[in-house]
């Protein structure tokens, strides 16, 4: 979004956004707990793959680590590492536990214990009052890293609200048995044990609670600052997480500066268009919702990623004008006021890098821009003209002229941090470099200085230590996120009242054809590729009477949409699973035709802390339609 931001900023600026869809509430509560950005910490401040290979004896993975997922990054990814550091650690006898209503979200072979969706928290809940009770914490750790145990304690055993979290209350909840609970617990205590956690469980009502009760079960166990011990966030869910790589900056285009102060959470944008002027929380801070008049959307489809497609389309309606730069005739294009027609990758000059990945690209243009359609750049440009900020926008340049700007401003920054790049001419002839910047000797031991003396290498919290306790989130005053983890029960999960209209949970991961929704519009051209496939139970089918390959509808009061069943015996009864990425194409009943799972799905902040998305807190019902 630099090109759109930077124009705007040009022309006076404009209402931002904190957080991403992917990962919100753990931006928001990671920096309480660890006194560090979410993002800093998961990329280069957690065990890497050659560490855990090396020194992890147990892996307990909360909500899997997909090698799915790990196939695709922004930016790109060239070396697709995931599946092969699990074989590694299948052939050295690491013990792989995967926790989540799918068989599927971990490498196989992995034990899986299949747990109802949103419950993550309560059976860690359960697993740490067996530490607590059977004394197998690391009481000696707990005093010296961390602050606030003792008033988390009293609530694990129950002191402050009459009902102990132990492993047996946990399985009612979580469907786990309590004897499996309490062996894992011990298996976790007697080896070195990595606690991980998916993005995915984030993404739900009180989405902020299993990230800060797995550190906090991590702490009990005291192995946080040992290589291969301790927790980590997010592998598996793109490519690059767990990669030992040097850090480099990116070449980027400035942005210029803001003058606009207000921002909502990323997720809130609907809320925002719907109630200008309302109030709302977020992170102990109180805000009104801005009056927007005008949207400018580039290189995003909020028709794809939004939840509660119904209500977005109303609260699209409200802006005076919607401009949109869309190659593709998606949703959100549709529903757009101008489009403006921007050209595909393939269709102009560019140069790419993840920060996540060894190589270095240079794109060149593969064909001409087809009939009227611009590079974002000159779509920019011209309107910086028409609007007399062109000298402030372009500064002079083109396209080209940036690319290669752009490009000696990063190979003099890598220089001054020992690497050598190619000048701009060579690397456009060859295309790509690999970049010296690989290597297990670029994996440090997370939190290792702490660990070894927390008054010289503190943290950046209140205290300097982890904060199990915290007076600054407990002082916001937020019911549904206290001062430490706790588990809340959400609106929506297979022990809510409203199962008796909808009793299937609906979980929608990433798909396995395509990143997002990007290629969809070559997908859907596929015989039978659409509408979607969802995943349900042989036994919940059994009792719809659907086969494999049926035509379905999945409703709630929210909206429906049309599937492919496929049978399986990999997912929990009582849990469906339809992949993101389906275009939004409803009907004139409102159906969604291509099977777009966010028409189900419930546009509901996870917390006042974090206002992160909440898709996977859905309840649905599913039923066999006539395949016309």
């Amino acid at each position: 979004p630099s090109q759109l931001h930077r124009f705007l900023n040009a022309f006076g600026g404009f209402v931002s956004s904190f957080g991403s869809y992917s990962t919100a509430a753990a931006q928001a509560i990671i920096p309480h707990v660890f006194g560090m950005n979410f993002l800093k910490l998961m990329y280069a401040a957690q065990n890497m793959w050659p560490m855990i290979a090396a020194n992890t004896q147990t892996l307990v993975m909360f909500g899997g680590i997909n090698p799915k997922n790990s196939q695709v990054s922004m930016g790109g990814v060239t070396r697709h590492e995931t599946s092969n550091w699990f074989k590694t650690f299948e052939h050295s006898g690491m013990r792989l536990v995967n926790i989540s209503p799918q068989a599927g979200d971990a490498s196989q072979p992995s034990e899986w214990l299949p747990i109802i969706p949103g419950t993550d928290t309560a059976m860690m809940l359960g697993l740490a009052h067996t530490l607590a009770d059977e004394k197998l914490l690391d009481k000696e750790f707990l005093d010296r890293c961390t602050v606030g145990y003792e008033r988390f304690e009293s609530y694990l055993l129950g002191k402050t609200d009459g009902q102990a979290k132990t492993a047996a209350w946990a399985a009612d909840v979580c469907g786990v048995p309590a004897t499996t609970i309490q062996d894992l617990a011990r298996q976790m205590a007697a080896s070195r044990t990595l606690i991980t956690v998916a993005w995915s469980l984030q993404r739900a009502q009180h989405g902020e609670q299993p990230y800060w009760m797995a550190a906090t079960l991590a702490a009990m166990l005291g192995q946080i600052g040992l290589p291969g011990g301790g927790v980590g966030y997010g592998y598996g869910a793109i490519g690059g997480i767990g990669v030992p790589l040097k850090r480099l900056s990116r070449p980027s285009l400035s942005r210029g500066k803001n003058a606009v102060s207000d921002f909502i959470p990323v997720a809130r944008i609907a809320d925002m268009l719907l109630n200008p002027g309302q109030p709302y929380s977020f992170n102990g801070n109180q805000s009104h919702y801005p009056d927007i008049r005008l949207v400018y959307w580039c290189g995003g489809n909020p028709f794809h990623h939004h939840q509660d497609l119904n209500r977005l389309r109303e609260a699209w309606k409200q802006p005076e004008t919607i401009i949109v730069h869309e190659p593709w005739w998606t949703a959100t294009a549709k529903y757009s006021d101008i489009v403006l027609p921007a050209t595909t990758p393939y269709e102009r000059e560019d140069i790419a890098r993840a920060a996540t990945d060894a190589f270095l690209f240079h794109m060149p243009e593969l064909i001409s821009p087809v009939d009227d359609a611009r590079d974002d750049y000159e779509i920019f440009s011209e309107l910086a003209t028409r609007l007399h900020i062109d000298e402030v926008y372009t500064e002079g340049r083109d396209a080209d002229a940036w690319l290669r700007y752009l490009y000696q401003g990063f190979k003099r920054d890598s220089a001054d941090q020992g690497v050598d790049l190619p000048d701009y001419d060579s690397l456009r002839a060859s295309n790509w470099v690999e970049l010296p910047i690989s290597g297990a000797e670029h994996a440090r031991i997370p939190f290792e200085h702490f660990r070894a003396d927390p008054d010289a290498a503190p943290l950046d919290t209140p205290s300097g230590r982890i904060e199990i306790f915290s007076e600054t989130v407990d002082s916001f005053g937020y019911q549904e996120c206290p001062g430490h983890p706790v588990w809340r029960a959400p609106d929506e999960w297979l022990g809510a009242a409203s199962t008796e209209q909808f009793p299937l949970h609906l979980v929608s991961p990433q798909p396995g054809d395509k990143l997002h929704s990007q290629l969809e519009c070559a997908i859907a051209d596929l015989p039978g590729a659409r509408p979607a496939t969802v995943t349900i139970s042989s036994t919940d089918a059994e009792q719809r009477s659907v086969v494999n390959g049926d035509l379905v509808r999945i409703f709630n009061s929210r909206g429906a949409c049309l599937a492919r069943a496929s049978l399986s015996t990999d997912i929990r009864q009582g849990v469906v699973s339809l992949p993101t990425g389906a275009w939004h194409d409803p009907q004139s009943d409102g159906t969604d035709r291509q099977g777009n799972p966010n028409v189900l799905t419930r546009d509901l902040g996870t917390s006042r802390l974090g206002q992160g998305s909440t898709a996977h807190t859905t309840l649905v019902e599913v039923s066999r339609v006539a395949d016309d």
